[in-house]
């Protein structure tokens, strides 16, 4: 590991530690957010020149703490803020106020949470994360999400502003609330994950500053909530995905996964990965995250593209299905039925789903459905209305990989 990657990975992981301890201090996540990532800014420049402190902790808190007296003092017409920045001297002038939080203190699954609160949409739930518990700057999160930082900034200021408005409280969750705010903070993660592995925009199929991200915040979770399987289940199936993404993209662009170098994957990824879904798969209640592991491990587990039991993958996506039933999910069964019955079967079974719950018309899944129909009809030997297909499947991707390969399909049908 470069000693940049290794600074910058420290920060992350130090970023939650730092924005709790100023947040328990003061009480006002806004300004201690904006104050931990000044702090993680000062932090990558002097690092760069004198070293890692021999404490980073304590040395980004004194920062932050600096930095919040000046945020504080910066809006001199309200009273509330003046005695806030007194109250930050104070502790500034007394050393023991400034020690860190005790060593088992660990604000990350108070954070996630809060940053998932459900007042908040799901797109500033995944942006407030990454920068408040991913240590991300708002120019790396707008760039991930193909906006400007203009708009991020905007958009991050408004969701903070919405959690004050709310009384959210960075309150540890009771035993009353946990399980919906873990199932909020784990679907965050998985679109943080899903948006790093296919981009929906920009010139790269795969963000990996955000796979990265998705399965470094999953693992603190994971750690914090070692017992709850559907957390597993969702680490599980972001290390066997991820494991398949040196074979995603070759020479010529995207490379689909029946193509793919499979001595290219990351076996290490696989095998924690499949160890993890093993570990939970007998828990009751299956959940969605442990059934889509369990897709992930099946494709695994097969040597070659021939020896994949897509009747099972078919079986697995039935099941999702019957738990979570959308777009998405019903178009990767019609995948699986077309590749363990044929493709006639698969198509019948596009036709049905789309009838009934207007796949087509889905912003979801709007992109995919012409591109599974024209691979099917392909498949099928009905090559002038596949490449047909596929120019209107590419027509409505932002992702120029993705378009590209489609291009590339459809002329391949002339």
């Amino acid at each position: 590991m470069t000693g940049d990657r290794a600074v910058e990975d420290l920060l992350r992981s130090e970023a939650p530690q730092v924005l709790g301890a100023l947040v328990r201090r003061f009480g006002r996540f806004d300004v201690a957010e904006d104050a931990v990532q000044e702090a993680l800014v000062a932090a990558n420049r002097a690092w760069a020149v004198d070293g890692v402190p021999e404490n980073p902790r304590s040395w980004l808190i004194r920062i932050g703490y600096r930095r919040m007296v000046d945020l504080l003092r910066s809006d001199q017409a309200r009273q509330r803020r003046e005695w806030e920045a007194g109250v930050a001297e104070l502790a500034m002038a007394e050393p023991s106020r400034l020690a860190d939080p005790p060593p088992d203190t660990d604000d990350s699954l108070t954070l996630l949470m809060l940053c998932c609160h459900p007042v908040l949409s799901t797109t500033s739930q995944v942006a407030l994360t990454l920068r408040a518990v991913g240590g991300l700057t708002t120019a790396e999160i707008a760039h991930a999400f193909g906006t400007t930082e203009t708009t991020m900034a905007t958009r991050i200021s408004r969701a903070k502003r919405q959690l004050a408005g709310a009384g959210a409280r960075f309150t540890p969750p009771t035993d009353a609330d946990r399980a919906g705010r873990t199932a909020a903070v784990a679907q965050v993660l998985y679109l943080v994950f899903n948006e790093g592995y296919t981009a929906s925009a920009g010139t790269e199929l795969v963000r990996v500053d955000l796979t990265r991200e998705a399965i470094r915040l999953t693992r603190t979770l994971h750690d914090l909530l070692p017992d709850d399987p559907e957390v597993t289940g969702l680490l599980a199936l972001e290390l066997l995905t991820e494991a398949r993404r040196p074979g995603r993209v070759g020479a010529d662009g995207l490379v689909p996964l029946e193509e793919q170098d499979r001595t290219r994957w990351d076996r290490e990824l696989i095998d924690e990965g499949t160890a993890l879904i093993d570990s939970v798969w007998g828990r009751r209640d299956v959940g969605p995250y442990r059934l889509q592991a369990a897709v992930a491990a099946v494709h695994a587990a097969a040597a070659t593209p021939e020896e994949t039991d897509w009747p099972q993958i078919a079986t697995l996506y039935l099941w999702l299905e019957q738990l979570a039933p959308t777009n998405p999910v019903r178009l990767s069964r019609v995948v699986a039925v077309a590749r363990a019955y044929g493709p006639e079967r698969g198509l019948a079974l596009l036709a049905d789903l789309d009838r009934r719950h207007g796949l087509a018309d889905d912003p979801l899944t709007r992109q995919r459905v012409p591109a599974i129909r024209a691979h099917l009809l392909d498949a099928t030997g009905e090559r002038t209305s596949a490449a047909a297909l596929y120019r209107d499947a590419a027509a409505l991707t932002r992702n120029e990989v993705e378009r590209t390969y489609l291009l590339g399909k459809a002329e391949g049908q002339t």
